[in-house]
Parts: C-alpha cells; sequence; structure tokens
C-alpha cells in the first residue's frame, strides 16, 4: 500500500464473508428481534380494520356499548402487544448492531497491533481514526436500522399490501400503489451515486483527520517557526474540502424526501379519486375507504424506508470496503512456521552477512554487517547520524525482517525464535522516548503491569529520575500528558529506561538513550546498569563516546558498513573515524571547562 489505506472492492454488504460471519453468530438475537417486529407490523395492520368496523357500525346504526367495549379491549391489547414488540426489536436488533461494532472495533485494533512499523509509516493514526469512527458507524447503521428497515419493508409491505387486497378492493390496491413504486425505483438509481458520493465524504473526513492529528501532534513546532496563520490557513482548505464533499453528498439525499412526499401526495389523490367514487357506488363500504386511506398511509412509509434503506446499505458497503482494506491487509512480521522449540534467551548475539534496505526503496541501508557479543557483554555502537545504527537494533527487535541466517540469538536463526519470546526477552529504549498519557508509575510498569512499587521505585533509583520524580506534587501518580509533554526531555528519557529495567531483560537495548541527560548523570545511569545487570547482554548506541568507551566491544557505523571495531583503546590507537569523534569531543569538552 501506498500512502494511504487502499479500499478493495466488494461485491455487496451481505455478500461479505466477514458480515455473514457476524450474522451466523448472532443469528438468534436476529431472529428474536424479527419476529418482535413482525408481531408489531402485524398488529399495527389490525387497526385499520377495526376503525373501519367501527364506521360501518356506526352508519348502519348497530354501535353499542358491547361493541365499544370490545374494540377497546383489542386496540388495548395491539398497543400493548406494540409497545412490548418495539421495545424487543430495539434491544435484539439495534442492541446486536451494537454488539457487532464491539467486535469489528476489536478486530481492528487486534489487527492494527500486529501491523509492521512500515504499515504505519504508509498510514497515519488521523487516518487510521478516521475509518475506527466514521466507517465503523455506517456500518453499524447497516447491522441495526439498516436490517431493521430491510424486515419493516419487507414485512409492514406484504402485511399491508395484503390486507388492502384481500380485505378492501384489489383494483383500488392497484390504483393507489403504483405511483408508490415510483419511489422505490427513483431511490434505486440514486443510490449508486449516494454509495459513491458517500467514499468521496469519507476520505475527506480521513484527511481532515490526519491534517488535524498532525498539526495538534506538532503544535510546538508551528509555534517556536510562528506558522499559525498558514496553518490555519491549510486547515480551512481541508475543512472546506470536507465541506464541498459533505454538501455534494447532502444535495443527492435532499432530492429523495421530498420526491418522497411528491409521490405520496399523487397516491392519495389518486386513491381518494378512485376510492370515492367506488365507495359511492357502494363497491366498497365508507369504513373499508377509511381503512384503505389508513393502509395507503401506512403503505408510504415501506416505500421511504426503501430509499432509506438504500442509502443506508449504500454508504455502508462504501465504509466496508474501508474497513476491511484494513483487516484484509497481511501481517509482514509473524512468527515462522519453523519455530524454535527454545523457551529462553540467553543474550548471545551474532550477525553475519547482513544487508537491509527498507521496502520499497533501494537505498542499501546496512551494507555486510557482520559482528559477535557474548551473553553477559555490552557492545556500543557510534556513528554519525543517518549511518544506519537505529536499523541494526529494530532488526533484532523484529519491528523490521531480516533475511534468513543474517541474525542469530543463542545460535537460532533470529527469524525461527517465537516473536513474544524474543520480544519479552528484549528492553528496547527508542529515541524518540514515548510515553503513554498515564501515571509516571504506569508507564514504568507498562512492560511488567504488576504494580510492585518496591520494584518500580527501585527501576527509577537505577535510572537516576526517582528523586526528580518525587518532587512532583502527585509523585509517581502523576499524569505525564500525552508523549510526556509534562516532563522535560531528559526525564522522559531516563522513565524510557526505567521501563526497560523493570522487565530485567537478557538484552537491553540503549538507542541514543542518555543524550539529553548531563554527564554526571550520565555516569550514574551507566554504574547502576555495570552493577545490576551482570551476565546479561546490553547494547548501547551512542554519540558521545564517554557513553560507550567501557564497553567490551565498539563498531562503528559509517554508511551503513562497520568500519571500525575493538575496544575504546583500541580504536583510539587505529586513528580512524572513532578517534577523529574523539579528539572533537575532548575539545568540545575542554572548551566548555574553560567558560
Amino acid at each position: 500500500m501506498n500512502n494511504k489505506i487502499k479500499s478493495k472492492k466488494t461485491t455487496g454488504f451481505m455478500k461479505s464473508n466477514y458480515i455473514r460471519a457476524f450474522l451466523k453468530k448472532y443469528k438468534f438475537n436476529y431472529l428474536l428481534g424479527v419476529i418482535s417486529l413482525i408481531v408489531v407490523d402485524i398488529a399495527q395492520t389490525r387497526v385499520p380494520i377495526i376503525v373501519g368496523s367501527v364506521i360501518d357500525q356506526i352508519e348502519s346504526k348497530n354501535f353499542h356499548m358491547t361493541l365499544i367495549s370490545s374494540v377497546i379491549i383489542k386496540l388495548v391489547s395491539i398497543s400493548i402487544a406494540i409497545y412490548i414488540g418495539r421495545i424487543a426489536w430495539r434491544f435484539f436488533i439495534f442492541g446486536t448492531g451494537r454488539s457487532i461494532e464491539k467486535d469489528i472495533r476489536n478486530d481492528m485494533f487486534l489487527h492494527l497491533e500486529k501491523m509492521s512499523s512500515r504499515y504505519f509509516q504508509d498510514n497515519t493514526p488521523g487516518e487510521i481514526m478516521a475509518y475506527m469512527t466514521n466507517d465503523l458507524e455506517a456500518v453499524r447503521m447497516v447491522l441495526g436500522p439498516g436490517i431493521l428497515f430491510l424486515i419493516d419493508v419487507l414485512a409492514m409491505g406484504t402485511i399491508t399490501l395484503y390486507s388492502m387486497i384481500v380485505q378492501i378492493d384489489p383494483l383500488l390496491t392497484l390504483a393507489g400503489v403504483v405511483p408508490l413504486l415510483l419511489i422505490a425505483v427513483s431511490v434505486r438509481i440514486m443510490g449508486r451515486e449516494n454509495r459513491k458520493r458517500f467514499r468521496n465524504k469519507q476520505e475527506a473526513f480521513a484527511e481532515l483527520s490526519k491534517f488535524v492529528q498532525e498539526q495538534l501532534t506538532g503544535i510546538k513546532v508551528i509555534k517556536s517557526f510562528v506558522q499559525e496563520e498558514k496553518t490555519i490557513d491549510a486547515f480551512e482548505r481541508n475543512v472546506k474540502r470536507t465541506y464541498e464533499k459533505n454538501m455534494h453528498l447532502i444535495k443527492i439525499q435532499s432530492l429523495m424526501h421530498p420526491f418522497m412526499q411528491f409521490i405520496s401526495g399523487l397516491a392519495l389523490a389518486v386513491a381518494i379519486g378512485y376510492g370515492g367514487y367506488i365507495t359511492i357506488k357502494q363497491r366498497i363500504t365508507l369504513g373499508d375507504f377509511t381503512a384503505f386511506i389508513q393502509y395507503l398511509s401506512m403503505l408510504v412509509w415501506p416505500m421511504v424506508a426503501t430509499g432509506m434503506t438504500i442509502n443506508i446499505f449504500a454508504s455502508g458497503a462504501a465504509s466496508l470496503e474501508r474497513v476491511e482494506s484494513i483487516l484484509n491487509e497481511p501481517v509482514e512480521i509473524k512468527d515462522s512456521e519453523n519455530l524454535s522449540n527454545i523457551d529462553t534467551l540467553l543474550g548471545s548475539i551474532e550477525v553475519k552477512n547482513l544487508n537491509y534496505k527498507y521496502p520499497n526503496t533501494e537505498n542499501q541501508v546496512l551494507k555486510n554487517i557482520n559482528f559477535k557479543i557474548e551473553k553477559g557483554q555490552t557492545l556500543g555502537i557510534i556513528g554519525r547520524t543517518g549511518s544506519g545504527k537505529t536499523t541494526l537494533v529494530t532488526l533484532l527487535l523484529r519491528l523490521f525482517d531480516v533475511d534468513k541466517n543474517t541474525v542469530f540469538i543463542n545460535g537460532e536463526d533470529l527469524l525461527n525464535i517465537p516473536l513474544k519470546l524474543l520480544r519479552e526477552n528484549i528492553g528496547y529504549v527508542p529515541q524518540d522516548n514515548f510515553l503513554f498519557s498515564d501515571t509516571i508509575k504506569n508507564n514504568i510498569d507498562f512492560g511488567v503491569r504488576k504494580g510492585e512499587m518496591d520494584k518500580i521505585i527501585e527501576a527509577a533509583k537505577d535510572s537516576v529520575v526517582h528523586e526528580n520524580i518525587i518532587d512532583f506534587k502527585d509523585g509517581y501518580e502523576t499524569v505525564v500528558g500525552e508523549r510526556g509533554v509534562v516532563l522535560s526531555g531528559g526525564q522522559k528519557q531516563r522513565i524510557s529506561i526505567a521501563r526497560a529495567l523493570i522487565k530485567n531483560p537478557e538484552i537491553l537495548i540503549l538507542d541514543d538513550s542518555v543524550s539529553a541527560v548531563d554527564t554526571d548523570t550520565e555516569e550514574k545511569i551507566l554504574k547502576h546498569l555495570n552493577e545490576k545487570r551482570k551476565g546479561k547482554t546490553n547494547i548501547i548506541i551512542a554519540h558521545r563516546i564517554s557513553t560507550i568507551q567501557n564497553s567490551d566491544k565498539i563498531i562503528v557505523l559509517d554508511d551503513g558498513k562497520i568500519v571500525e571495531s575493538g575496544t575504546h583503546k583500541e580504536l583510539v590507537h587505529k586513528k580512524g573515524l572513532y578517534h577523529s569523534i574523539y579528539e572533537k569531543q575532548l575539545l568540545e569538552k575542554m572548551l566548555e571547562e574553560q567558560k
């Protein structure tokens, strides 16, 4: 997929195997709802006959108190049946629609969690949120009101027509119904255009959501570069486009209701004209004529509902295509069919002839990478920006996949190690130090979720952030805000380190994770790592040589290749790139001390 989630063309809402599975799962709920709806429709269609018979009785002067009591009992019984039936079909049909909406939302989120990093590079959170809100709502409308309208159209229409034909007059029924058929035909034609315009409206909303999410995430940058006015202008353009697509849809929908009312009025005029004539000719009674007018009014609803049903199903089908485009997206990073039987990860790592380029690109990010570290050793990685350092460690986590027989842990091919086992045994502190909008306590405990305060505090102390935390008014219960907005860069880094340390992983990866702290704090963190992580493997990426100089092995990356490797002492003596970086940083430190 390129930049946008692409829709997979479907043949119809109810023909979707995914939707059919839910209809099968909840078939008894829908069955009870349909039975309740049919009971209501049958009860409603009895009312005109009762009213008509009362009028005939009054006209023939046979109306008496016994008949009044009987009519009242019948009408009250019908009202009770309608009342109970309407509660039942709302519960079973609308409630089931909500249940399926919940299931689909869970399926979407579960599937999204399996997606690779590349997927989220191609599709922004704003776009995905539009799919999980507006589009899912349109799908739910089909599974609730849509199914209700569909069954009601069929049941109410059939029962009403049967009553009009059998109990009143076939020719009068034909005269009244023919104009109403124009509603169903015209709405069917408009439905195709409605579906197209609805899809365009949803895509415009997705673009707007994407824009808003991106701008709010980067609000600090916008303010610091004084770009508020231009951002507002861009937002207004997006809003205008969304408005235009909405109005484009509303225009066709606004034509339908007045047209339906016009046709309904036409049908009523025909019925009154012809019905009045045959009533005068005494082919039907006055009560029958009155009942027929009521039936005709009742028949308008199925015809109108036909249009509404077509609109709902058209909109739902367009949205279902977009929802299924997420669910049908293949999972790139998954367990191999040849999984190893290992149940522990010991931390020895070997990389052999590793080459890597990101999907859909030709640029080789890593070139012929070879190194080996034993369990309990610390590997330092240094190099210029863009040299492939972060790519290398994300491959160890299988955030992206490597070729077979290139990366080994415990002597096992990385691709054959169960993903859950691999990631449970690696503690990763990324460059961006992402924190959730939650308490500090829950952010540190994120990978363990045991709520053991002594372990949380210990991890915070090891990452030298405990003193900062207790200075906050709410201490460990302080809510950090979205992406840790209330914290400084150094505090976010150290909380992220604590989140990794509390796991006590076999392999710890720090990706430039102490760059925002001063050298004294850095020394304390590294000292705690040396003390607490004896016998466990560490990989430290850094720009400062002071961060990695005590590592058992250091590799220097440049343009995706390992250009030097060895200990700090060995690399300084080689007088290569590492020595050049070392000399430069020494000079910077001396100049800083002289200030």
